[in-house]
């Protein structure tokens, strides 16, 4: 600390320190005086991020989807035109795609609110409190695998002749080998602690007082769990159904390794960049316009405000 000179004052101090400090020092306070100043100060660069990154892409996405290619050369024909929408919604392949992707997205976020909720019940209710920030690091301990090691793993297990073939083979049965069966069970795999993790969180705070109350009043474990334990955890099963389905929305990676032949909207756009670049837009926008409307209907179970 540097010492005073005899006969300077604080105030004197700090002027001769320059004016740089001063004017930090009333920035500082103009902030600590204006809330509002304050709050658009540390929103402005995530929020210019937020609209030069993605939504600035998502627009680029959109606007080449009305253009066209070149059949001989291939290259990008800056015409606009709407042929590549008339082309997804009139050609059956597409279609069908489409629904696919959907229904697997749907499949896949069923799979995990009915195999997260028991799993984070016990690790939230049951378990031994000392227990349960172990149990809750199993439960993410999946994450902590890069996602190819995950998903190859699984290509070995559900190989003809594998682990789940050998474990069903003495039940006269097999495992479900390579196709849509297996995308489901692996994209369950990879998103469970998306949901698992809400959920656990939701019934952690959950209120001894309302089951006891319940339980006083007569109703039984079904009734205590639809009528109180359901309605107060459905937000945080929302709130985990934003992300495992989203996820398994975009996903193409574990189509191509374990989807056998099957084909979903992430497999189209990813052969379609290099040979038909607006088709592949127009494509991209399938699964964002889907995510718009499921983000729109899960809005209103508030669990917009669990994320």
């Amino acid at each position: 600390m540097t010492a005073l000179s005899p006969g300077l004052s604080p105030d004197s101090a700090t002027r001769a320190a320059g004016p740089g400090r001063s004017a930090v020092r009333r920035f500082a306070g103009a902030l600590h005086r204006r809330p509002r100043l304050r709050l658009a100060a540390l929103l402005t660069a995530p929020l210019l991020w937020l609209v030069l990154a993605y939504l600035g892409s998502l627009a680029a996405l959109f606007l080449s989807a009305f253009w066209s290619t070149d059949t001989f050369t291939s290259e990008v024909v800056r015409i606009w035109t709407s042929q590549n929408f008339e082309e997804l919604v009139t050609s059956p392949v597409y279609r069908t795609v489409a629904l696919r992707t959907i229904g697997v997205a749907l499949a896949v976020t069923a799979l995990c609110a009915v195999i997260a909720f028991p799993l984070a019940f016990y690790t939230a209710r049951v378990a031994h409190p000392r227990r349960r920030p172990l149990f809750v690091v199993a439960m993410l301990m999946p994450l902590w695998a890069g996602y190819l090691v995950k998903v190859y793993a699984w290509r070995l297990i559900l190989s003809e002749g594998g682990p789940l073939d050998w474990a069903l083979r003495p039940f006269g049965l097999s495992g479900p080998g390579y196709g849509l069966t297996a995308t489901v069970l692996v994209l369950t795999y990879l998103w469970l602690p998306y949901m698992a993790l809400p959920i656990h969180t939701a019934l952690a705070q959950l209120p001894e007082s309302l089951l006891h109350a319940s339980a006083d009043l007569g109703a039984r474990t079904w009734r205590t769990f639809v009528s109180v334990v359901l309605p107060l955890v459905r937000p945080a099963v929302a709130a985990g159904s934003v992300f495992t389905f989203s996820l398994s929305l975009g996903d193409y990676i574990t189509v191509q390794i374990v989807g056998g032949k099957t084909q979903l909207i992430g497999n189209l756009v990813y052969s379609n960049v290099t040979l038909n670049l607006p088709l592949a837009a127009a494509l991209g926008t399938v699964p964002v316009a889907v995510i718009v409307v499921y983000l729109l209907a899960v809005r209103r179970s508030g669990a917009l405000r669990s994320l």
